[in-house]
């Protein structure tokens, strides 16, 4: 099983651009049919506190563009784009599609960048998705969700192979960013793919760093600092034979803290 990590010099709120780009970077590689492909959070914008320019509730630019996208290449794709709650208050989602293009996944990320002001402008999230890619338990979270392990050892109870993390991690906290999705990893006997943004936005340089990880916290493929894309074969029996040899999962304890 095939998965690619499309990593962006995002242009920043310029949509036609960044689809043109994911296009142009897909069509170096050729995915293979059924592979998985992941773009960043909010691949067509950046991170932009301006909701009401970024959202994609009335031009559904990004949604079409994405099913499209997944429909003409036969794959699923997993992205991340912006929508608005009934409030007006924005919502940082990460969507997925099936090789016909239809929805089969829809993740709101559930801590937001308070540091970045991302509460005063994003809904949080309020509960965990999975989503099933031929067989393998996917499991998506969005960037700063990367701080949070109990998000992580939660959704572990429910055993996914994959966590799959789209981001703009910025350069200031790289080594943050390696650390974490190694540790995250380790700790829950699975695979991490996680997809950054490169180059730069009009406050913050970005690293790029798009790594993906084995159970055992192996980096099978890193993507350095330019756009690129980055590809690993996975095996989800990998996965489900280290948890039987080594069971720690089944020795987690969620309770026994009281607030």
């Amino acid at each position: 099983m095939q998965i690619h990590c499309v990593q962006l010099n995002i242009a920043w709120e310029d949509k036609p651009a960044n689809h043109a780009k994911v296009r142009a970077l897909l069509n170096r590689i050729k995915p293979q049919p059924d592979s998985l492909i992941l773009l960043p959070e909010m691949f067509s914008t950046g991170f932009s506190m301006n909701v009401p320019n970024v959202a994609d509730d009335h031009t559904r630019a990004d949604y079409t563009f994405l099913s499209t996208l997944a429909r003409d290449l036969r794959t699923y794709v997993l992205a991340g784009l912006v929508t608005t709650s009934p409030d007006g208050q924005g919502r940082n989602q990460s969507v997925a599609f099936n090789p016909q293009g239809l929805e089969i996944g829809r993740y709101t990320k559930l801590h937001s960048f308070t540091p970045g002001k991302e509460a005063a402008h994003y809904q949080q999230g309020e509960q965990i998705v999975t989503f099933d890619w031929l067989g393998m338990k996917i499991c998506p979270f969005i960037c700063y969700d990367l701080r949070f392990p109990e998000i992580f050892r939660a959704a572990a109870r429910q055993r996914p192979h994959l966590f799959a993390l789209i981001a703009n991690w910025p350069s200031m906290r790289e080594d943050h960013w390696v650390t974490l999705c190694r540790a995250r990893a380790i700790e829950n006997q699975a695979y991490v793919a996680a997809v950054n943004r490169c180059g730069n936005d009009p406050w913050l340089p970005y690293p790029g760093r798009s790594l993906i990880i084995d159970p055992h916290g192996v980096i099978l493929a890193d993507a350095g600092r330019d756009e690129t894309v980055i590809t690993a074969n996975l095996d989800p029996s990998a996965v489900d034979s280290w948890r039987r040899d080594f069971p720690i999962l089944a020795d987690m304890r969620m309770n026994f803290v009281k607030p």
